[in-house]
């Protein structure tokens, strides 16, 4: 039989999964939704009554063409016949096994890190699992979560072993999550081939329609997919062709943004958003983000001002925004600060995609997982890095993510995992007035919510229209210091959406300071 892993249903016969309902037809009825594969795993059964049910599964797998595979009992598949086995760590080595299976038998083996992956695919594994992608009841033992970030660091690590291995995911998959693992995992030269299912299939109260759907969305890429732009040999000179044009286009859309932002700054960013055409909402409510991401959007994470209800409200508008592929921009503030802070930069990563991830350098290293210094509030702190340094950082972060970071400062770094642009407009007074850092993830929101052909574009748009507005506000004769900035500022942006609505635009001619960064 082929091996396809592609919705690889792992069975699990505890009451608060099974939920009275009778094993095999269970597995029949996901078999008829679609299931490629099907591991039968019962841990506390007896032996005999093990190959009673492996014998009655197998029966219907083989009638459906689908291989059977016998959770870490060599035995039980050697009993019934299964197609193969699948083997844990603490489990029957793979050469042992091999000794005791047919020679074509499938062998699978769990794998938690690059040295376990390497090891199984050198002893002469079919396939991989690669887990935990992230917490779940069903799995007690793991050794750690992955997340899509572990798992595509070790997709990467066996890219090259030379064997065309097959890769499965598992832990924690659901429908609402099947399609950013498969998406946001993939590495530059390996992705997964499919994803294992447990209690979103088995506990299912239609095993088959679940089965059916899960089908659908590992086929389907997620509706914010997308695949960055490589550099052009004029890659500066191109973007800023098309800037005024973006800029243009956001104003005359006039783009809904929902801001679930701290309360701070709340006031003032909204005013940004009038100034630039934009049409803010301050809500930090999740359940109202089914609604609001009908208007087609974008959502703005900013954790300034955590408590315990933000994380939950962000996940629900999180998940709302994901499933119609609408911009979300993260702003992690003071990620670094305290431990319920990085708490929650580990919750919402694993929660969701993010289109845009937007902050200091500090911030943006807590995200990436880069550092382990504590960050003084809410201050990006002494930055320990060059210019190159920083390029590279953000670079990484959003080819890991498949995204587009920005990584602020006196010099702005832009990536989208393949270009880096550094942009050096803005003026000093953005440092000294607060809401002025938050405001640009709502400002890249405006960007990224009208046009998403190129995200990097996008955000890069918006930043030159905010920061060039800074420039000309603080040259006014009446701009003494940062009160009378903030009104110069609002008038600013709001000249450049007027002009930019008559196609004029003598407002951005010669001013942007940009350069690409080649890495």
């Amino acid at each position: 039989m082929p091996l396809d892993l592609s919705v690889y249903l792992v069975t699990d016969s505890t009451p608060a999964i099974l939920k009275g309902q009778d094993l095999c037809t269970v597995v029949e009825e996901a078999l008829k939704g679609g299931v490629t594969l099907v591991q039968y795993r019962d841990k506390k059964s007896d032996t005999g009554d093990l190959i009673k049910t492996a014998k009655a599964l197998h029966k219907i797998t083989q009638a459906y063409g689908v291989p059977l595979l016998i959770n870490d009992r060599v035995d039980v598949a050697l009993a019934v016949g299964a197609e193969g086995v699948h083997l844990g760590q603490d489990d029957m080595y793979i050469a042992e096994a091999k000794q005791l299976l047919p020679k074509d038998a499938i062998i699978g083996i769990t794998a938690s890190s690059i040295e376990e992956a390497q090891k199984a695919i050198e002893a002469g594994a079919d396939y991989l699992g690669i887990g935990t992608m992230f917490a779940t009841s069903t799995k007690t033992n793991t050794k750690n979560i992955l997340g899509t970030a572990g798992t595509q660091t070790i997709l990467e690590a066996i890219s090259d072993s030379g064997r065309n291995v097959g890769t499965v995911a598992i832990g924690g998959i659901s429908l609402s999550n099947v399609q950013r693992v498969l998406y946001q995992a993939k590495a530059p030269r390996k992705g997964l081939d499919g994803v294992a299912i447990v209690s979103a299939i088995v506990g299912a109260d239609d095993p088959r329609a679940a089965a059916e759907e899960f089908v659908k969305r590992v086929n389907t890429p997620p509706t914010f997919a997308w695949e960055p732009k490589a550099p052009r040999a004029n890659e500066t000179s191109a973007l800023l062709e098309e800037v005024p044009q973006i800029v243009q286009k956001m104003v005359k859309a006039h783009p809904l943004v929902h801001n679930m932002i701290n309360y701070v700054v709340a006031n003032f960013v909204a005013n940004i958003a009038l100034s630039m055409g934009a049409s803010p909402i301050m809500s930090p409510y999740g359940e109202e983000a089914a609604d609001l991401a009908k208007f087609d959007g974008a959502l703005v994470i900013n954790m300034g001002t955590l408590n315990s209800e933000s994380v939950p409200n962000y996940l629900k508008a999180i998940k709302s925004y994901n499933e119609r592929g609408n911009p979300v921009i993260y702003d992690p503030v003071g990620a670094a600060a305290t431990h319920i802070r990085r708490g929650a930069v580990n919750e919402l990563m694993r929660g969701g995609y993010f289109d845009l991830i937007k902050g200091n350098e500090g911030e943006i290293k807590q995200v990436s997982g880069t550092s382990n210094t504590v960050q003084r509030g809410v201050d990006s702190g002494p930055s320990s890095l060059d210019g190159r340094e920083k390029a590279t950082l953000a670079r990484d972060l959003a080819r890991r993510e498949r995204n587009v970071v920005l990584l602020t400062g006196a010099v702005d770094y832009l990536s989208d995992g393949e270009r880096v642009i550094a942009v050096e407009n803005g003026h000093e007074y953005l440092g000294q007035v607060t809401g002025t850092g938050c405001a640009v993830g709502m400002v890249s929101g405006c960007f990224l919510a009208t046009h998403r052909s190129d995200k990097l574009l996008a955000v890069l748009a918006g930043i030159l229209m905010y920061e060039i507005a800074a420039e000309n506000a603080a040259s006014k004769d009446y701009v003494r210091g940062p009160g009378s900035f903030v009104p110069a500022f609002l008038d600013e942006l709001y000249a450049i959406r007027q002009a930019a609505l008559k196609g004029d635009d003598s407002w951005f001619v010669g001013r942007a300071k940009i350069q690409e960064i080649r890495l």
